[in-house]
C-alpha cells in the first residue's frame, strides 16, 4: 500500500475509526442477506477444542457468526457498539449488549469461549486481549477470524477505477485494487503478538480455511455496499459504483466465483498458576 506524503496526518489504526467502524448498521438486513457465514470446518474446530458452550461474541453484527455457534448447541452473548446491529441480532434470538469491548463491563461472568468474527481489527488489540483473557475460563480458547475476499481483477479493478472517481477524498482512495494475502496474513500475525503479550494464554495459532463461492451479478450487487469505504457514499457516488462493477460482472457473463480465505488466530487460556 502506498504510504502517505509528509504533510499528511498519519491514518488512524482501525480501532480508532469509530465512524466507519458503526457504519455497516446503515442497512442490517442487506448486511446479513447479503454477507457469507463462516467455513463449518471452522465452527466445529473453535467448539471442539473448547471446554464448554457457553460463547461470547465480540462485535456480533447482525449474528452470522453466532447464529452459527448457537446451531451447534453454544449458547452466546453479543457484544455490539451498533445499537441497529444489536437489535436485528436480538430480533433472531441472540442476547446482545450494545458496548464496545473495551467499554463492556463482564460484571464477574466467565465464558468457554470468546469469538471475534470479523470484526477484532475494530478493538483495541491490547485492551481487547487483556479483557478477553480476564473472563475466559481456564482452558478457554479465544478465536479471531474473518474472510479475505479479493475480487477477480475483471471485476476488481473496474471497482477500485469506480471508487476513486466516486470518493476522492476518502482514506481508501490509495489501496490497490486487490491486496496480497499476506497484508492480511500480517494483521493476524499482529493479532498473535498482542494476544502473546498478555502473558495469559498458551502459544497462539494460525488456521486457513480455503474455499469458493459463485455470485451472480445481482448477489455481488447486494453484497458491496456493505464494505468498508463504501457505506459512507452519497447515493449518487454508490450508483455511480455499482454500475461499474455491474457492467464488468456482466463482461464475464453476468457471473463469477468468489475465492475466499478465512483466517483465525486462536490461543487458549492458560490455567491460574
Amino acid at each position: 500500500m502506498p504510504t502517505l506524503p509528509r504533510d499528511q496526518p498519519p491514518t488512524p489504526q482501525p480501532h480508532q475509526a469509530r465512524r466507519m467502524a458503526e457504519s455497516f448498521g446503515v442497512d442490517p438486513h442487506r448486511y446479513d442477506r447479503a454477507r457469507p457465514a463462516y467455513p463449518d470446518a471452522l465452527v466445529t474446530r473453535i467448539v471442539d477444542g473448547s471446554p464448554g458452550p457457553h460463547v461470547l461474541d465480540v462485535g456480533c453484527g447482525t449474528g452470522i457468526a453466532a447464529r452459527q455457534f448457537q446451531a451447534a448447541g453454544c449458547t452466546v452473548l453479543g457484544i455490539e457498539p451498533d445499537a441497529r446491529m444489536a437489535d436485528f441480532a436480538r430480533a433472531r434470538g441472540l442476547p446482545v449488549e450494545v458496548t464496545t469491548f473495551e467499554a463492556w463491563q463482564p460484571a464477574g461472568r466467565t465464558f468457554d469461549t470468546v469469538v471475534a468474527a470479523q470484526s477484532w481489527h475494530w478493538v483495541d488489540p491490547a485492551a481487547g486481549a487483556a479483557t478477553a483473557a480476564r473472563v475466559l475460563r481456564p482452558g478457554g480458547r479465544l478465536a479471531i477470524f474473518g474472510h479475505v475476499y479479493e475480487p477477480p481483477p475483471e471485476v476488481a479493478e473496474p471497482f477500485a477505477a469506480a471508487f476513486r472517481r466516486a470518493a476522492p477524498d476518502s482514506p481508501l482512495h490509495h489501496q490497490p485494487a486487490r491486496r496480497p494475502l499476506d497484508l492480511y496474513q500480517a494483521a493476524y500475525t499482529k493479532f498473535a503478538d498482542t494476544i502473546r503479550q498478555t502473558g495469559q494464554f498458551t502459544e497462539p495459532e494460525q488456521w486457513r480455511f480455503d474455499w469458493e463461492q459463485p455470485y451472480t451479478r445481482d448477489q455481488w450487487l447486494d453484497l458491496l455496499p456493505t464494505t468498508g469505504g463504501l457505506t459512507h457514499l452519497r447515493p449518487e457516488q454508490l450508483t455511480d459504483v455499482l454500475d461499474a462493477v455491474g457492467d464488468a460482472i456482466d463482461s464475464l457473463g453476468g457471473r463469477f466465483t468468489m475465492h475466499y480465505t478465512t483466517l483465525a488466530t486462536t490461543a487458549v487460556r492458560r490455567s491460574a498458576s
